[in-house]
């Protein structure tokens, strides 16, 4: 079992904006809009909503192991 390094909070940082959320992840905003879209809202006015959301440390977890398992399996970027 291979474990990913976890998004550590720099300097007690404990909520992301969209933007870092993709910069901490190595995604463009498009893929990390794309791999919300395909995991996590359920409606298109979800997305909407998308560029105001903050995001967690826990979150980037997860978005990272969901974008690794994408990357594993050979699901393309958008």
């Amino acid at each position: 079992m291979t474990l990913l390094p976890s998004p550590v909070p720099r300097g007690g940082k404990t909520h992301y904006s969209e933007q870092e959320a993709a910069l901490e992840l190595g995604l463009s905003l498009p893929e990390l809009r794309s791999l919300l879209r395909s995991h996590i809202v359920e409606t298109e006015e979800d997305m909407t909503n998308t560029p105001i959301a903050s995001f967690q440390p826990a979150d980037l977890l997860i978005l990272k192991l969901l974008a690794s398992d994408r990357v594993k399996h050979g699901s393309p970027a958008p």
